[in-house]
């Protein structure tokens, strides 16, 4: 459940009997019009019963968890887990402290029932009162009804939750995604704990609660067409984004600080066409850009510096795209930033080119990588009697690794690291397969300390970034339209200040 805030009696105000029966009187009556059917109700019925058929006769629980204080009484933006999002198809910010259960059927498979917290009445005190549930604060919630009609599923108050998930609990097997919510999670565990149990029991439970999670986590490798069209939404909308920080790039130089203003104008555009970032976006300027994870965004953007920006948006279904390009603040690179930006360019042509099914997950990385090593031993960077098989050696060698120490692709989709859960026989040993999403986004970072590179490399950091789709015959580069060819980038540059 949501985390408790603390409640200042500074702010509480009396409620007289007669100020309750005032406030609670004389609206309008609220619309019985039920909404219709979301497209995703079909699609996450289908993936539920892929769940149901992986563990029958168990009953499974899939919170959405709750709000997050960020603060005394305020709270997070609420995000659902993203195991919950996918079987519901409830995104944005729907529903703090909801729980999905799977409930085992008599006849075979299961029943989804969604506990949830309903709109209140108006003769509550929560409808006035409550700053963090109540209409007059928040807004309106949905109804039972809404929910019934808008997923297909049956819908439940919250609070016969513990009742429902406790029934005949040690007569049948509950599951838990015990990540999504530590209080629901506890009240699974009290129910299903018995006063006999050995601590191999409490053991075997959570190895079973945990090859749920993984198991969920997994059945996304591959995405279904509602959830790839969703992907090509959110890179259509990072385009944008990426366009207008373009626009904006002198004002960035003008202003100081800069990358606080690429990454301000970027998630404008985020939340205005989606339901924000789907990670904090990196804007890094010159050296920052060798610092992987740099989100600080502190810096100030120089002319003549290159821009690393790594940012996507995430749509209201919360999938999210996952772009990067480093553009020349100026619409122009310099000769030593071309010569780095040349090579990754074609380390990621080179990764992309081996995205296709039948090919493992690891061939992209390997593809690329090659590239980056012999673009690493020509420019003399390797040790002395080192050369590309030798670096390539990952028992002996890894020297390359020095200038790019990430991998070059990750699963993308509800999470930006989306399937992080599955085994490594599934995923970085796994076999790509259509439906399949994942980026591309080799890179080298020249740190402005570093001595054992040309001082006209020191400083330079670049890595270019897309969103790829496996097909049945090979992919398709959906994050296509956003240029990563270097004339391309400068011209595009060029039409975007006008």
């Amino acid at each position: 459940m949501s985390e408790k805030q603390q409640k200042s009696q500074s702010r509480s105000q009396p409620s007289p009997e007669a100020f309750r029966t005032f406030i609670g009187s004389g609206w309008a009556p609220r619309s019985d019009q039920l909404p219709a059917r979301a497209e995703v109700a079909d699609y996450a019925a289908k993936r539920r019963a892929t769940v149901s058929e992986a563990f029958p006769g168990e009953r499974l629980v899939i919170p959405a968890g709750g709000l997050k204080v960020r603060s005394n009484d305020t709270d997070y933006i609420f995000r659902p887990h993203s195991a919950f999002a996918h079987l519901t198809g409830l995104g944005a910010d729907r529903e703090p402290d909801a729980v999905l259960v799977l409930e085992p059927a008599a006849d075979g498979g299961h029943d989804a029932v969604l506990f949830f917290r309903p709109l209140a009445g108006r003769d509550t005190e929560e409808f006035f009162a409550d700053s963090r549930y109540g209409e007059f604060w928040v807004g309106g919630r949905p109804t039972i009804e809404d929910i019934e009609a808008e997923l297909g599923i049956a819908a439940r108050h919250i609070d016969e939750f513990a009742d429902s998930v406790a029934k005949d609990a040690g007569e049948i097997g509950v599951r838990v995604v015990r990540d999504a919510d530590p209080d629901v999670t506890t009240a699974v565990e009290q129910a299903r704990t018995s006063e006999t149990e050995t601590a191999g029991a409490v053991e075997q439970r959570t190895e079973a609660d945990e090859e749920l999670a993984r198991f969920l986590s997994t059945m996304r490798l591959a995405k279904d067409a509602w959830e790839i069209e969703q992907m090509r939404q959110a890179i259509a909308a990072t385009a944008e984004g990426f366009e207008a920080v373009l626009a904006q790039l002198a004002e960035a130089v003008r202003r100081g600080r800069g990358e606080r203003w690429v990454e301000g104008v970027f998630g404008l555009h985020a939340r205005h066409r989606g339901n924000g970032v789907g990670y904090e976006s990196i804007a890094a300027a010159g050296d920052h850009a060798n610092t992987l994870h740099w989100i600080k965004n502190t810096g100030d953007v120089h002319e003549g510096d290159l821009v690393l920006v790594d940012a996507g948006v995430e749509v209201d279904s919360l999938y999210t795209a996952d772009i990067t390009r480093t553009v020349p603040v100026d619409g122009t690179y310099t000769d030593a930033q071309r010569t780095v930006y040349e090579a990754v360019y074609a380390a990621q042509q080179a990764g992309i080119a081996a995205v296709k099914p039948g090919n493992k997950f690891s061939d992209v990385h390997a593809a690329a990588i090659r590239v980056i090593a012999e673009h690493l031993y020509e420019w003399g960077l390797l040790p002395e009697g080192v050369d590309v098989e030798a670096t390539l050696d990952k028992d002996t060698g890894q020297f390359h690794r020095r200038w790019m120490v990430h991998g070059t692709s990750h699963h993308l989709g509800l999470d930006v690291h989306d399937c992080a859960l599955a085994l490594r026989e599934d995923y970085t040993d796994g076999e790509l397969r259509p439906g399949m999403i994942l980026t591309v986004e080799p890179g080298l970072y020249f740190k402005a300390d570093d001595e054992l590179v040309p001082e006209e490399l020191r400083g330079i950091g670049v890595r270019i970034e897309d969103d790829v789709l496996v097909t049945d015959t090979g992919h398709e580069v959906l994050s296509s339209a956003i240029p990563s060819e270097l004339a391309e980038v400068e011209a595009w540059i060029a039409r975007a200040r006008g």
